[in-house]
C-alpha cells in the first residue's frame, strides 16, 4: 500500500506556465514585443522529437513566440554554428535551446558554448555555470534542477534551511547544478556517485533525496529514510510483459511505502523542466530589455 503523497509536477508546472501567460498577455496589451524562444534539433531522434513538440506546445500556451529549426542528421558543425550565430544576432530571439543529444560528429560543448550567455536558457554555458556557483542573480540556471528545488518546496515550504539534501548523480546537467541550487537554499548537501563507497548509507540520511543516474529503479527502499521527500529525475524506457513502460531511477512502489512524498514518472520532474525553460526565456527577455532581475 502506497503511503507517500504524490508530488504532482504537472499541476505545479501548469501554475507556473499560467503565471507566465499572464505576464505575456500584459506585454501584448501594452503593445510590447513578445518573448521569443528558438529550439534547434539536429537529426531524427524520437525522444528528442517528443521533447521539442512538448516545448513548442507549452510556448503556445504561454504566448511565447516559439520557433523550431529542424536540421538534417548530416548537418555540418559549421552550418549549425552559423545558425546559432544568426539566432544570437536576432533581436526577436531571447532564448536559444539546442536539443541534446547531437549526432556524434558534432561537438556538443562547442555548440553550447557558441550560444550567447544571455540567451542560454538551458543554463549550460560555462559563464552561466560560473554565475550559478557565485550566486549571481543574472545566472540562467539549468531547468531540471530548478524544478527539483521547486517540487521540494511544494511539499516542505519555501524555506528549506537546514534540510539535508542527498543527490545521487553528479552530472553537469542535473547533479552538480542541483547541489548549487540547494546550497543557495541553505541546505546541507551530499553528492553520491558511482565511486561513493557507501552510497545507500549516505542516501538514508537525506531529508530530500534527489536521484538522477539514468538507471531504471536503481534506488530502492534501502536508500530511503522514512519520511524523506524523494525527487526522481530519471526517465527510462523499459519493457514489461511485452509492453513499453516508462520508469524512473527510483523503485516507486516500495519507496512510496517509506517516503513522505515522491514524484511519479512520468508526471513529476519532466513538466517542471519545460516550465522553467519558459521561465528562463522570460528572464532572458527581461535582461535583453535592460530590466533588473
Amino acid at each position: 500500500m502506497e503511503t507517500a503523497a504524490i508530488i504532482n509536477g504537472k499541476e505545479v508546472a501548469d501554475s507556473l506556465v499560467a503565471s507566465i501567460a499572464t505576464q505575456v498577455a500584459q506585454l501584448e496589451a501594452e503593445g510590447k514585443r513578445l518573448p521569443g524562444l528558438a529550439v534547434v534539433m539536429v537529426g531524427d531522434n524520437p525522444a528528442s522529437d517528443v521533447y521539442v513538440r512538448n516545448k513548442t506546445r507549452r510556448c503556445q500556451q504561454a504566448g511565447i513566440l516559439g520557433q523550431e529549426f529542424r536540421l538534417d542528421e548530416a548537418t555540418t558543425e559549421a552550418d549549425l554554428l552559423g545558425l546559432v550565430d544568426r539566432l544570437n544576432d536576432d533581436p526577436g530571439v531571447d532564448g536559444i535551446l539546442v536539443q541534446l543529444p547531437l549526432p556524434a560528429h558534432l561537438d556538443e560543448q562547442r555548440v553550447l558554448n557558441r550560444i550567447a550567455v544571455a540567451k542560454d536558457v538551458d543554463g549550460f554555458h560555462p559563464n552561466n555555470v560560473g554565475k550559478l556557483s557565485l550566486g549571481d542573480a543574472t545566472a540562467l540556471v539549468p531547468c531540471t534542477p530548478q524544478g527539483c528545488v521547486t517540487l521540494a518546496q511544494s511539499e516542505l515550504g519555501a524555506d528549506l534551511s537546514g534540510k539535508h539534501v542527498v543527490i545521487v548523480g553528479r552530472s553537469n546537467i542535473v547533479g552538480k547544478p542541483a547541489a548549487q541550487l540547494f546550497l543557495a537554499q541553505h541546505c546541507s548537501v551530499t553528492v553520491v556517485h558511482s565511486r561513493s563507497a557507501n552510497g545507500a548509507e549516505l542516501a538514508r540520511q537525506a531529508d530530500i533525496l534527489v536521484v538522477a543516474v539514468g538507471r531504471p529503479e536503481m534506488v530502492g527502499p534501502d536508500w530511503v529514510k522514512p519520511g524523506a521527500v524523494v525527487i526522481d529525475v530519471g526517465i527510462n524506457r523499459t519493457e514489461r510483459d511485452g509492453k513499453a513502460k516508462l520508469v524512473g531511477d527510483v523503485a516507486f512502489g516500495p519507496v512510496a511505502q517509506l517516503a513522505a512524498a515522491i514524484t511519479p514518472v512520468p508526471g513529476g520532474v519532466g513538466p517542471m523542466t519545460i516550465a522553467y525553460l519558459l521561465e528562463n526565456t522570460m528572464k532572458a527577455y527581461a535582461m535583453n530589455q535592460g530590466q533588473q532581475v
